[in-house]
C-alpha cells in the first residue's frame, strides 16, 4: 500500500453521536495536519450513518461495517484501509488536545528504536468537564515498560496511542478473540516488541458516562481472565509468565465475588469452583473465594 499521509487516525463509531462530533472535531483540530481521519462504524442506526456521511464531506473517511459488537474487529479493519505510516488511535467519546499529534510525532521521530508512543490522560464528564487530574508520575515511565503494564502500574488509555501501522500489523493487530481488555493486550503486545516514548502531559481527555461499552463487568472479568491466561503462554520471562497466572487467578476471585454481589450465588460459587485447578495455590485467591463463598451461603 502507498502510504499517502504521516498518520492514520482511527475512530470506531456504534450509535454514539452526541459525543463523536466533539471526537472528530478535536481530530480535525490538530495543529499537525498531515493525516487522514478514518471512522470504523460497526452497524450504526441512520442517526448516525446521516451524521456521518455528512462528515465525508469534510474530509473524513468513513467504513461502514456490519454490526459485530467486537471493537477489535472494527479497529482492525480502520487499520487494514490506513494510508499513514502512523496510526492513533481515537475513541468516539473521548477528545484530543490539538497539539498531541505534533509532538507526539515529534517524539518518536526523535527517539530512535521507540516504534510507539503515549501521554498522560486526564479524564471528563458526560459535559466535558474535568473530573480528576492525572496521577502524578505515571506516566513519565519510557521504554521497556511490559512488566509495569502488566502490573497495571501504569495505565495507558486508547486515546493517548500513536504507533508505526506496520509495527500494530506485525504484532496482529488487535486480538478479536476478547471482547474486553483488547486494547490492553494490544498495548502489553507493543511494549513486549518495542521500547515506547512517553509525553507527561495530559494531551487527550479520557470521557466517562453511562453508555461505556465496558459496563458487562462479568463479561469484563471473563475476558481479562482470558487476557491474563494469553501472556502466561508468551511473556518471555518465567517471572511474567508466573505474575500472568496470579493476575488471572486474582481475576476469577473478582469475578465470583460480581456474581455474589449481583445476587447469582450459584454461578459465583461455580466460578470459585472453575478457578480451583489455577488458582489453589495462592493465597489470595483462597482468602477472597472464602469470603465470597460464605456470603452466597449466609445472603438471604
Amino acid at each position: 500500500m502507498t502510504l499517502a499521509y504521516s498518520v492514520s487516525v482511527i475512530v470506531p463509531s456504534y450509535n454514539r453521536t452526541k459525543f463523536l462530533e466533539a471526537a472528530l472535531a478535536s481530530a480535525l483540530a490538530q495543529t499537525f495536519t498531515d493525516r487522514e481521519i478514518i471512522v470504523a462504524d460497526d452497524g450504526s442506526g441512520s442517526d448516525t450513518l446521516e451524521f456521518l456521511r455528512a462528515a465525508a464531506s469534510r474530509g473524513i473517511r468513513v467504513i461502514e461495517l456490519p454490526h459485530c459488537g467486537n471493537p477489535g474487529r472494527v479497529r482492525n479493519a480502520a487499520i487494514a484501509a490506513a494510508r499513514g505510516r502512523y496510526v492513533a488511535f481515537l475513541d468516539s467519546d473521548d477528545l484530543w488536545k490539538p497539539d498531541k499529534l505534533e509532538r507526539q510525532l515529534a517524539a518518536l521521530e526523535s527517539t530512535p528504536g521507540a516504534r510507539w508512543s503515549f501521554t498522560a490522560c486526564d479524564r471528563i464528564d458526560e459535559d466535558g468537564a474535568r473530573l480528576e487530574p492525572p496521577r502524578a508520575g505515571e506516566q513519565g515511565r519510557q521504554g521497556w515498560i511490559f512488566d509495569e503494564l502488566l502490573r497495571l502500574d501504569i495505565t495507558v488509555a486508547m486515546p493517548a496511542v500513536v504507533a508505526e501501522r506496520e509495527f500494530v500489523l506485525d504484532i496482529g493487530g488487535f486480538d478479536e478473540s476478547l471482547p474486553f481488555g483488547e486494547f490492553q493486550d494490544l498495548c502489553l503486545r507493543l511494549a513486549l516488541a518495542s521500547p515506547v516514548v512517553a509525553i507527561a502531559d495530559p494531551l487527550c481527555s479520557v470521557r466517562t458516562h453511562r453508555e461505556h461499552y465496558s459496563a458487562d463487568r462479568a463479561a469484563a472479568f471473563a475476558s481479562w481472565m482470558k487476557l491474563y491466561e494469553k501472556f502466561s503462554r508468551i511473556a518471555p520471562r518465567v517471572e511474567q509468565r508466573a505474575l500472568a497466572l496470579r493476575l488471572r487467578a486474582l481475576t476469577a476471585s473478582r469475578l465470583a465475588a460480581h456474581h455474589a454481589a449481583a445476587g447469582s450465588a450459584s454461578v459465583a460459587r461455580a466460578t470459585v469452583r472453575e478457578a480451583l485447578p489455577f488458582s489453589w495455590t495462592y493465597p489470595d485467591w483462597w482468602w477472597r473465594s472464602v469470603k465470597t463463598w460464605v456470603k452466597t451461603v449466609v445472603a438471604p
